[in-house]
């Protein structure tokens, strides 16, 4: 994990494992700022769905519990969004490394759609 100090903020860069440990344990809420299109194509299970587009740093959950961890496709999308949502006021919040690229590259789990049924499916 990566840590960088904006103001009272700590921004975190996490690794593919980093995130998976954290979802596994329900430490993090997990955002996807991919498009609503590249959501439905792939994605991974359990995380939430806020695109890049329509981000309202306003909008998302409270913090009290978790820690909001964002990812993009590579991680140039959830790395802008991050930082947004810490001007934004928002003092525990992540991004992963490398984005879901990375998270499929890692071998890790995630729902994708089968193209001759249009089902989703999972993927390990």
């Amino acid at each position: 994990m990566k840590t960088e100090q904006i103001g009272e903020a700590t921004f975190e860069t996490w690794t593919p494992d980093e995130v998976q440990a954290a979802l596994d344990k329900h430490e993090i809420v997990l955002i996807d700022v991919r498009t609503p299109q590249e959501f439905m194509f792939e994605h991974i299970e359990g995380a939430l769905l806020m695109p890049m587009a329509f981000f309202k740093a306003d909008a998302l959950p409270g913090q009290s519990e978790k820690k909001i961890v964002f990812h993009c496709g590579s991680g140039a999308r959830s790395e802008r969004v991050s930082r947004a949502a810490v001007e934004a006021g928002l003092s525990r919040v992540a991004h992963m490394e490398g984005g879901f690229g990375a998270w499929k590259q890692a071998g890790k789990p995630h729902i994708t759609t089968n193209m001759a049924t249009g089902a989703p499916q999972r993927k390990a």
